[in-house]
């Protein structure tokens, strides 16, 4: 039988969201859809989307850090973008956060995104031994 553990560090447990921050299932993570929010709060970055994908990528990396885990265990990330034409900005500050060889990946662009924002990027990581 998979063991399954939720994973909330205590100031994503603060906002009280019906929706668990990590959940571990094996040597899985699956992390939940990350706004570019500062931490903490649902109040998404100033700044546009260039902000928001900064903010959201090191929400994940805060996510991660927190429960002992890195960036590098990162095996897939799907990216929604309000404005697809946003594409070739959010990849130079994506780069920014993974290197190669880079996770899977796959886009889409959607309309009116939770809290207004510009884009939402979930992840899968994959980790091996006693972590």
């Amino acid at each position: 039988m998979p063991v399954v553990q939720h994973l909330n560090s205590p100031g994503f447990a603060a906002l009280g969201l019906p929706f668990s921050e990590i959940v571990r299932v094996d040597g899985t993570l699956y992390l939940s859809g990350q706004m570019g929010t500062l931490p903490g709060t649902l109040q998404l970055a100033p700044g546009g989307m260039a902000a928001e994908a900064e903010q959201a990528l090191r929400n994940i990396r805060q996510a991660l850090e927190h429960h002992g885990f890195a960036m590098s265990d990162v095996v897939k990330c799907t990216v929604m973008l309000a404005d697809m034409n946003d594409w070739p900005a959010f990849n130079t500050i994506y780069r920014r956060h993974f290197s190669a060889p880079y996770p899977a990946r796959s886009a889409f662009g959607g309309c009116q995104l939770a809290l207004g924002g510009r884009l939402e990027i979930e992840a899968m990581a994959v980790v091996t031994g006693a972590r």
